[in-house]
Formats: structure tokens, sequence, C-alpha cells
């Protein structure tokens, strides 16, 4: 299945508060699966997710490095909720 993947590395590397700003949004082309992934307290990845609501992603997916990328959110019928795509993540581990 060919699809275009757009990573978005919300992970940070010291801590932080609710306060601090998620980073840019990366473009998101219509029909393409937004991948959000990076180490982050669970409270900025609600934030993620409220800052991709509306945006043109066909599907939201997580990046978990044991699975893949787990779509959590989907806008068409070629992603399921659930379902874990193979994808490598682009950037560093952040410790």
């Amino acid at each position: 299945m060919e699809r275009e993947v757009v990573f978005w590395d919300i992970g940070v590397s010291t801590p932080i508060t609710p306060a601090d700003p998620l980073p840019a949004l990366p473009d998101i082309p219509r029909g393409a699966v937004l991948v959000v992934g990076g180490r982050a307290p669970i409270w900025r990845y609600g934030m993620a997710f409220h800052a991709v609501h509306g945006s043109p992603a066909a599907a939201v997916a997580v990046f978990d490095p044991r699975l893949g990328a787990v779509v959590v959110a989907s806008h068409t019928p070629k992603y399921q909720e659930g379902e874990v795509l193979n994808v490598e993540w682009p950037f560093g581990e952040k410790k």
C-alpha cells in the first residue's frame, strides 16, 4: 500500500510544563497519515491530538518503537483505529 506519511516529533529531553508550546506542526498534505511520536508526557500527546483535529490528515497514528505506528483516529476506510503501520521513526531517540 502506497501512502504518504508525515512525522511529528513532540518529544522532549528536559522537564516541561503544560505551558511549554508544542513544536511547529509539519505540513500535512490532504490524505496523508500523521505519525506523532517522541518521549513526552501523556498530556502533551493529548495537546498534540487536539492541535491536529480538523487537519487534512486521513489518519493520525502514535509511534510505538516496539510495534510501529498505531492508528488512533481515522477519517477514511483506508485506515482502521488499532491498525499498526510498519514505519521507521526518522528521528533519533531523545533521552
